[in-house]
Formats: C-alpha cells, sequence, structure tokens
C-alpha cells in the first residue's frame, strides 16, 4: 500500500507499507503503548500500524505520521465539500452558506496541518532552545485550531440544515478528521516530551 500526499513546500510524504508486510515487535509497541495516551486509541492504532514503514520508529516518526494522515483526511473532506457545494447551488440559502462556511473551515485546517508537517521537520534540523519552543508552540497552535476549526465545521449543520446522505457523509468526513487531528496533537506533544528529555539543554515549560 502507498500512502502519498504533497505539502505547500512541494515535499510530497510517502509513506509505503508493502501487502503482508509486518511491523517490528518494537515498533508495535511503541504505536501501542503511545496511542494509549489519544483519545481514540483504536484508530490511533489502526492508522500508525497500516502507513508506518517497516523500520526502528521514533516518538517523532509517529507524530509525524499521525499529522500526514490528518492532512490526507483534511484534503479528501475538502475535496467532498467542494463536490457538495456544487450540488447545493440550487438549494436553500441556508444549506448553500453551512456548506461554504464548513468549506471554507477545513480549508484553513488543511492549511495549519500543512504548517505543521513543515514546522516538525524544521524541528529535526533546529540545533537551539529557541528553535525547538518556537516550532514546537506553532505546531500546537496550529493543530488546536485544526481541531477548532472541524468543531466549526460541524456547527455550521443545523439539526434541520441539508438532508439525506450527503449530511450523514460530511458530518462523518468531518469527525473523522477532528479524531485524527486529536490523536495527532497527543503524539506530537509525546514526541516534545521525549525531545525535550533526551536534550537536557532544553528545560521543560513551566
Amino acid at each position: 500500500m502507498i500512502f502519498t500526499q504533497c505539502i505547500p513546500t512541494a515535499v510530497c510524504t510517502v509513506i509505503s507499507t508493502p501487502p503482508g508486510t509486518a511491523l517490528r515487535p518494537s515498533s508495535k509497541a511503541l504505536i501501542q503503548s503511545s496511542c494509549k495516551k489519544t483519545l481514540y486509541s483504536d484508530l490511533c492504532v489502526r492508522s500508525l500500524t497500516r502507513f508506518a514503514p517497516n523500520r526502528e520508529l521514533s516518538s517523532r516518526d509517529l507524530a509525524h505520521i499521525a499529522l500526514t494522515v490528518s492532512l490526507v483526511k483534511a484534503r479528501y473532506t475538502r475535496a467532498y465539500l467542494l463536490f457538495v457545494a456544487k450540488k447545493v447551488k440550487t438549494a436553500s440559502k441556508r444549506d448553500t452558506q453551512a456548506v461554504h462556511d464548513c468549506l471554507s473551515q477545513i480549508t484553513d485546517g488543511v492549511d495549519r496541518l500543512s504548517q505543521s508537517i513543515v514546522e516538525l521537520r524544521h524541528i529535526a534540523r533546529s540545533g537551539t532552545q529557541e528553535d525547538f519552543e518556537w516550532c514546537s508552540s506553532n505546531i500546537e497552535t496550529w493543530l488546536s485550531a485544526a481541531l477548532t476549526d472541524t468543531e466549526t465545521c460541524l456547527d455550521e449543520f443545523p439539526r434541520h440544515a441539508m438532508g439525506g446522505k450527503a449530511k450523514l457523509i460530511v458530518k462523518a468526513k468531518v469527525l473523522n478528521v477532528a479524531q485524527a487531528s486529536s490523536n495527532a496533537l497527543a503524539l506530537f506533544h509525546r514526541f516534545a516530551a521525549a525531545y525535550r528529555s533526551t536534550n537536557r539543554w532544553i528545560k521543560k515549560s513551566p
């Protein structure tokens, strides 16, 4: 299986797990222990196990995979919302506005998740406490905002707005993005804590 996603810096992330390939026991154990700290642990384990490369993994790897999974889900959701937006042109003003507002929020979320992936890569190249804390703060801010975007999107669909299958699919897709993003934030926090612990020169935030 090949998982591909391009982000704004023209860098393509490819996570490939050939069918039947078993993860290393140490990687499985890391995924299991890390996902226990997330709100949606089953989704976390499934996503990381499915797309993790067959090599020794670190907490940074898990955060990166989780962010990439969230970004791809958000992009798929945006694509579906664009499709729905075309279909509701002749619908009520309320339905049309709900779709377009939700589309705007998810688009913002896509941008923030993309920025987070770029910033996580920068952490790997940074060598100072100031760089780490700056990047870490940015990622936490952007991921929290992406979560808020999904909540706002769901709020744009009042009980009687739209109807039928399209509304259910939109809500399911947005909820899936929210859960994946929540897991990504939790896994990033775990990576940041491990990074601070390894680099003793970086003081923990009060």
